[in-house]
Formats: C-alpha cells, sequence, structure tokens
C-alpha cells in the first residue's frame, strides 16, 4: 500500500472526527436545557453550596436525651435498624461487614472496632461515640465527617434518630446510662415596677418627684420685716436776730 492510500485512511478519519464534533456543537446549541429553578427532589445528606447564592442550612439544636431517650420507642428504632444493617452487624460478636460491626457502638471511641479498616477521616478523631455525635452523624455522615467512606445518605428524622439510638442503646454488654434530664431554665427576672408614691398618695401636678431616702428639706425661713424708715433729722435752730 503506498503513502497515497494511507494519506486517504487518515483524511478520512480526521474528517469523520471533525464531523462528529461540528454535530455535537450544534446539537447542544439547539437542544439547549435551560437549568430548573429548584430541584425536582432534594436529595439526603448533600450540603448546599452557600457560594452559589443558596443559604447555607443552620446547625440542628441536639435534644435533651435525659428526657427524649426515657419516652423513645424502642421497637421503632429496631425498625429504622433495618436500613443501618444492610452494612453493619448489628448483634454480639457479629463480623465486619462494608462497615464495622456495631454491638456495643455506644460509648466506644470511635475508629477503634478491631479488624476494619476505616477512612482517614474517621481516624483522625477517637472521641467516643455519645448521643450526641450519633445524633448528628446518623443525620448526614458526609456533613459530619467529611472523606468518609460511609456512602450513606443519613436520616432526617428527628423522631427516628432518637428511636435508632435508643435501640443501639440496648445492644450492648453494658448500656450506656441515660443521663438525667436538664434543668429548666429559670425565667427571666421581671422588671422592677415604679416605686408608688408615699402613703400611696399621688404626685401634685408639675411637683418635681423627691429622691428616695432623701430627708424632707427644712421649710425657707420667712423672709425679715422691712427696717424702720430712718429718724426725720432733728429741726434747725432758728436764727438770732440781727442786734438793732
Amino acid at each position: 500500500m503506498d503513502s497515497f492510500e494511507w494519506n486517504k485512511i487518515a483524511g478520512a478519519i480526521l474528517g469523520t472526527v471533525i464531523f462528529i464534533f461540528v454535530v455535537r456543537l450544534i446539537g447542544e446549541a439547539v437542544y439547549e436545557v435551560p437549568e430548573p429553578a429548584k430541584p425536582g427532589y432534594v436529595v439526603e445528606g448533600v450540603v448546599e453550596d452557600a457560594a452559589a447564592g443558596k443559604a447555607a442550612p443552620t446547625e440542628e439544636v441536639v435534644p435533651d436525651f435525659g428526657t427524649v431517650l426515657a419516652k423513645a420507642d424502642v421497637a421503632a428504632g429496631k425498625a429504622v435498624s433495618a436500613r443501618c444493617e444492610q452494612c453493619h452487624d448489628l448483634n454480639k460478636g457479629g463480623v465486619n461487614k462494608i462497615g464495622p460491626a456495631m454491638w456495643g457502638v455506644i460509648g466506644r471511641a470511635r475508629a477503634t472496632e478491631a479488624g476494619f479498616s476505616y477512612s482517614s477521616a474517621m481516624m483522625a478523631s477517637h472521641n467516643p461515640w455519645t448521643f450526641a455525635q450519633l445524633y448528628k452523624y446518623i443525620k448526614a455522615p458526609a456533613i459530619m465527617v467529611p472523606g468518609t467512606k460511609m456512602s450513606f445518605a443519613g436520616i432526617r428524622s428527628a423522631d427516628e434518630r432518637i428511636n435508632l439510638i435508643a435501640y443501639l442503646r440496648t445492644q450492648s454488654d453494658a448500656p450506656v446510662a441515660i443521663p438525667a434530664p436538664q434543668p429548666v431554665a429559670a425565667a427571666a427576672p421581671e422588671t422592677a415596677a415604679a416605686a408608688a408614691p408615699k402613703d400611696g398618695a399621688a404626685p401634685a401636678a408639675g411637683a418635681v418627684p423627691v429622691a428616695a431616702g432623701a430627708k424632707d428639706a427644712p421649710a425657707a425661713a420667712a423672709p425679715a420685716k422691712a427696717a424702720a424708715p430712718a429718724a426725720a433729722p432733728a429741726t434747725a435752730p432758728k436764727a438770732a436776730a440781727p442786734a438793732k
């Protein structure tokens, strides 16, 4: 095969690539789909981008576990745990699966289950799994521990998370004690009422209020009587008669 044939083959390949590229550009221009004003559905566990003009979600308030766990539905929590059992073994003596075994997880130091390969993000802290930590982690694992290998989107419902934690608490040889309920916050002191006038009498109109505790000022002394007018000058003596 001579060089002319090779040139024809190379030209055909190049022409095909250029044709496909042009068709793609035309297709994108003709069938351009506008971006929707809002998503059709919300994917749980996805953080909204505040830089794109959307407000960042506020942090959820952690409940008083001394109150909510005491009345939680453990049976309902066991039903919710079916979502966890796809990747975790919750039974005593359970084995590691896609995720670590969960027996006795509450109160256990983070990323310490023997034989499981944790992500570096999870290994960054070995603080124990408290009720509050699990409550926030189950809602959105990727938000609380960015970089975790756990791909679970999370559980949004606060009641389902509380019930699940109540059930996980029972899955232990020594369940962590439920803390005492938090004391009710004291009411703010009321603003002191204005002091009433003495003996309940209303102050006279235009009167200047007297400071509390001040003693009555003594009455002003009556002005002194005007001085008596000066005595009239004495009568001048008569002039002596001239001598004759």
